[in-house]
């Protein structure tokens, strides 16, 4: 077992480089970015931890804010008016402020579920108006998506007292987030008046933790990722997310925060290809939340010039993270499987795709979190796929691969004999979390590898994360309300 030491952190740095579960854009700009890595800095593949507290002090040691950002948090109790016999239930409110004032220099990526919550349609506003924005606010608990009265206007109300308690010129520079349970109103009074001023008097400009913290619904645990730039910049990311989590995105949310000076135009594409290649290739559960939201907000705190490939390399390696994280941290998550696709007869697209229809098959997962290697269930879910989505494709040169050993060449299966069965049960095994819960133990995966033989496409590989399916899932979600 690899632990957690200062010592070891470089050493875990470079390794991590060579184990990637997503594609880098720029190889050069991820060496010049990994190069740049300090003990305040996170790689690819975090160390192993032997407790909740081992794992909580090496999230603080990570969480340094980039300059000209502050966070605070705050909450209380509310009453639900749909389901008042749940009696007080707590809510938190998390406010992240630029110090230096308003950024031009923001982007943001939403939800494409057709029942957005309202804090979604005023955030969509704010992207389209084009103007700047001052700080972001995150409630967890009611999610603000379908409930009574005007949610929009709840949405703005927390915002309003936002700008209020910060002295800002206008709500406009406001960008509100909200998820938990679908259906109820938000308490936007009890936010307004109670919650969201004791958040402001809690701002900090030290550390992130107390966001990761926060934002965290069922998560088991808080999750942080960050780099250092060349010029001294920081990229630093928080998320939340442990079901509803198919993306396009999924309850999900991440807010990445960083003293770069990058025009919100780049930005704004940078920030939409990365989602595309990191949050786009996870699910835990395969539905789609009404709220997710990634937010990257630049203070221009750091003149030096940055470059752009290495400032896109780095935000890649942030959100990959991140997003390996929330698959990690699913609810009930005992297993976490790593699909690549490679040499695929379509678009990277529909090799994403793919990839989660596998990681979604619930006869495949529940076979994963009983490390139980029946491949029959995994060539059936890639057939399904292939022959109802894309009929005429040639998956005649098919080859998987499990736990790094070949399982199936030339349509037909290579299992024989009681010693591959062992051996790949025994992959699984090693990929088990077992009875820890409050924190990850280790970052291994269950390794799947569905190559399709089809060479000279220049097709990149696609990797899919996705968890198994245990009983705990179940638990989670029959009490989620109460």
């Amino acid at each position: 077992m690899v632990r957690y030491t200062p010592a070891l952190f470089l050493l875990t740095v470079m390794a991590a480089a060579r184990s990637s579960a997503f594609s880098m854009t720029s190889p050069s700009a991820t060496r010049s970015t990994l190069q740049m890595a300090s003990s305040a800095d996170t790689p690819e593949t975090l160390p192993e931890f032997a407790s909740d507290d081992e794992y909580l002090d090496y999230m603080k040691s990570v969480s340094q804010l980039p300059k000209g950002f502050a966070t605070g948090t705050s909450d209380a109790t509310f009453i639900s008016v749909e389901a008042p016999g749940l009696g007080n239930l707590k809510i938190r409110a998390t406010v992240i402020q630029l110090t230096e004032g308003p950024t031009d220099n923001w982007a943001a990526c939403f939800t494409s579920n057709k029942f957005p919550g309202a804090p979604i349609k005023v955030g969509r506003k704010r992207l389209a108006a084009g103007g700047p924005i001052e700080a972001l606010v995150i409630n967890n608990k009611v999610s603000n998506v379908c409930g009574g009265g005007d949610g929009e206007a709840d949405a703005e109300l927390v915002c309003a007292a936002v700008a209020k308690a910060l002295n800002l010129e206008s709500s406009d520079l406001v960008l509100p987030s909200s998820t938990g349970v679908i259906g109820w109103r938000l308490p936007a009074k009890e936010l307004a008046e109670d919650v969201v001023p004791q958040a402001v008097k809690n701002m900090q400009s030290e550390s992130v933790m107390n966001a990761a913290e926060a934002i965290m619904t069922t998560d088991r645990f808080p999750k942080v990722r960050s780099i250092t730039l060349s010029n001294g910049a920081r990229v630093v990311g928080i998320a939340k997310g442990a079901g509803m989590i198919e993306p396009n995105m999924a309850t999900m949310l991440s807010y990445i925060l960083t003293d770069a000076t990058v025009p919100k135009e780049k930005l704004q594409s940078m920030l939409g290809s990365v989602v595309d290649d990191t949050f786009n290739c996870l699910s835990v559960d395969g539905d789609e939340s009404t709220s997710d939201t990634v937010v990257c907000l630049a203070s221009n705190q750091i003149s030096e010039e940055v470059d752009l490939d290495e400032f896109e390399a780095a935000l890649k390696h942030v959100s990959k993270g991140l997003a390996a994280d929330i698959v990690r941290n699913g609810e009930g998550t005992s297993h976490v499987m790593r699909v690549v696709i490679s040499n695929f007869p379509g678009t990277k697209k529909e090799a994403r795709f793919l990839g989660r229809h596998i990681v979604n098959s619930p006869l495949f997962k529940c076979a994963v979190s009983g490390n139980d290697p029946n491949t029959g269930r995994l060539a059936g879910a890639i057939g399904s796929y292939m022959g109802k989505y894309m009929p005429d494709a040639d998956t005649s040169k098919v080859s998987l691969t499990l736990g790094g050993r070949c399982i199936f060449s030339e349509g037909k299966f290579v299992l024989e004999g009681d010693k591959v069965e062992k051996e790949l049960s025994k992959h699984m095994q090693s990929a088990e979390y077992g009875d820890s819960t409050n924190y990850p133990p280790h970052q291994r995966f269950v390794e799947i590898e569905v190559d399709f033989g089809i060479e000279g496409t220049g097709f990149e590989d696609v990797s899919v994360l996705g968890s198994d399916l245990t009983k705990e899932y179940v638990v989670i979600n029959a009490d989620y309300r109460s």
